[in-house]
Parts: structure tokens; sequence; C-alpha cells
């Protein structure tokens, strides 16, 4: 899959969510409801060359999913010690699990409001 097109998808997911929004935040497509809740690296980042996502998270799931399968998901600098999670996006992407893992990261940041109007 091209950047272009992983980032498509991602897009796809994101701005499903109500008051979803994208901007371009240190280079790459980010994801906010009010605050970030998923950052999108279509090329690679930080010494990673596979496109990866990272996603907010509630207390604990970054360590059971780390814990689980530690070659698709890892602990990102800089909002790893939030709790935020890290998912590889090359090889064989499980679109349905990415879409659970952005809405988990939409729940976690957006607003009682928004989640009520998601939850309609």
């Amino acid at each position: 899959m091209t950047p272009q097109q992983l980032t498509d998808r991602v897009r796809e997911i994101c701005l499903r969510f109500p008051e979803g929004a994208e901007r371009i935040t240190h280079g790459s497509p980010g994801f906010f409801v009010r605050k970030q809740f998923v950052m999108l690296w279509p090329h690679g980042h930080h010494g990673r060359d596979e496109p990866h996502l990272w996603a907010a998270a509630a207390a604990g799931v970054q360590d059971e999913v780390v814990g689980a399968d530690p070659e698709r998901f890892f602990v990102p600098p800089y909002v790893g010690g939030r709790g935020w999670v890290g998912m590889r996006l090359d090889g064989e992407v499980d679109w349905d699990e990415v879409a659970e893992i952005c809405e988990d990261a939409y729940r976690h940041i957006a607003p009682p409001r928004l989640l009520r109007d998601l939850d309609r």
C-alpha cells in the first residue's frame, strides 16, 4: 500500500467521528477532536522505517497490547509515557483492528457530548 493509500484509509476512519479533524503536525497527518487522538507516520519516523500510527489509549491498554503482540504494537516515543500505543501498518493490515484502535483513541480523548453523538 502506498503512503497516500495508507493516509486515505486512516483519514476515512478518523474523520467519521463527530467533530474529527485532520491537521498536519510534525510533517505528518494528525487527527484531532479538540486534542490529538491519532498520529500517522505513513513513511516511518524516529528510526522506524515501516509506516505506523500512534494512538491515545486508556490506562493499561498499552501494556496489554504491546505485551500480547510486540511485533505489531510498540511504545511510541514522546507520547508512550502517557499510555499511547504504536501500531505497525506494514504487511497484512487488519483494517477492522486499525478502526478499533482509532475509535478507542477517539473515545479516550473526546468529551462526553461527542461520545453520546457517536453512540447514537
